[in-house]
């Protein structure tokens, strides 16, 4: 910890509340002979109150008469603790009750020291200095673990962010395997997070699922090129192979201790489970399927059948909506696609602006 300069003390802003004129100016006079200058006074404990209120922070010691008209000591001390709870308040009693009951109760109400009047100037010199060194002492403490927080906080963001980036440039390392080079896994993502949302997911989910999305298909990476790029139809044999993408994807996805890139395995896997329980790899149906994996499933389809591929035409929006509508209960969530007709303008303004050029 920084010492606290001397420097620093008697630049300190002090307050001090008493209805008595001559004990204000007694307590400024020995204050300022001691270098202390910035010092504010007053004789009502209303207007202290209201003048410590108006910058709580910007104080850094009160100096408290106990028994004043209007507001006592400790009505005073109650009323900036119930304002401000979140903040330390250093308070030193000035106070002719020299009695073991105020003491005690001006203590309990969380004061830094309490002195009796007549006071001694040594005495009170000492105990505003300690009073300060540990409210600046706090203050800088607070301080530090505020930069400690943002720089944790920033570190975090940054951490996150190039999870995030990884997974982007994995899954379009994938989908350049798909001979499919524009921003199907982009828009397809931002698709899912409309529809998440949409589905009651709260934001920070609906974003997680985002991000996770574009790894939905990453298990074609160990499909074999005579299968994943073959120009004509499949084999039933090539078709039992390209199924296998799904749980190879969840292979490669499986064990890192990442919330992220598990959300990722389950949506690799779940995605092409149908409503129906007609899907693979488990043949899961209904409810049974993931949230995840039946939402990256509309999205996925809305984007493939509305984008033009070497070996086939974009269909029109109207086209993709009536087959998901038609097959609604079947393969696709039947509450997803009513969802997405009804995020329609949104899920269009995405497509203009990740447009395949």
């Amino acid at each position: 910890m920084i010492p606290i300069a001397d420097g620093v003390l008697r630049a300190a802003r002090i307050l001090i509340v008493d209805d008595n004129e001559t004990n204000v100016e007694l307590i400024r006079a020995l204050l300022e002979d001691d270098g202390y200058d910035n010092l504010e006074s007053t004789t009502s404990s209303l207007d202290g109150l209201a003048l410590y209120l108006g910058a709580p922070d910007s104080f850094d010691l009160i100096l408290l008469d106990l028994r004043m008209p209007d507001l006592d000591g400790l009505g005073f001390i109650a009323a900036i603790r119930e304002a401000r709870p979140d903040i330390a308040h250093p308070v030193i009693i000035l106070s002719a009750q020299a009695d073991q009951r105020s003491r005690e109760q001006a203590l309990s109400a969380g004061v830094r020291d309490y002195l009796t009047k007549p006071v001694v100037v040594w005495e009170v010199l000492h105990r505003v200095r300690n009073a300060l060194s540990l409210q600046l002492l706090w203050r800088q403490t607070e301080a530090l673990n505020r930069d400690l927080e943002e720089r944790v906080m920033r570190r975090t963001v940054e951490l996150e962010e190039t999870r995030r980036e990884v997974i982007r440039r994995l899954a379009t390392a994938g989908e350049f395997r798909d001979n499919d080079t524009g921003q199907h896994v982009e828009r397809m993502s931002q698709y899912a997070y409309v529809l998440a949302r949409g589905a009651g997911m709260a934001d920070q989910d609906a974003r997680a699922l985002r991000d996770a999305a574009p790894l939905h298909d990453i298990g074609k990476i160990a499909m074999p090129d005579a299968i994943l790029l073959k120009e004509g139809p499949l084999t039933d044999d090539e078709w039992v192979t390209m199924r296998r993408h799904a749980e190879i994807g969840g292979t490669i996805l499986d064990g890192s201790g990442f919330a992220l890139l598990e959300l990722a395995r389950e949506i690799a896997v779940s995605h092409h489970e149908r409503w129906d329980g007609s899907g693979y790899p488990l043949g899961l149906a209904g409810q049974d399927i993931p949230l995840s994996g039946r939402i990256v499933a509309v999205a996925d389809v809305f984007d493939a059948l509305t984008s033009q591929r070497p070996y086939k035409r974009a269909w029109s929006i109207e086209e993709a909506l009536g087959f998901l509508k038609d097959n609604a209960g079947k393969l696709f969530d039947p509450g997803l696609v009513a969802q997405l007709e009804a995020s329609l303008p949104e899920m269009l303004a995405i497509r203009n602006r990740l447009a395949d050029h």
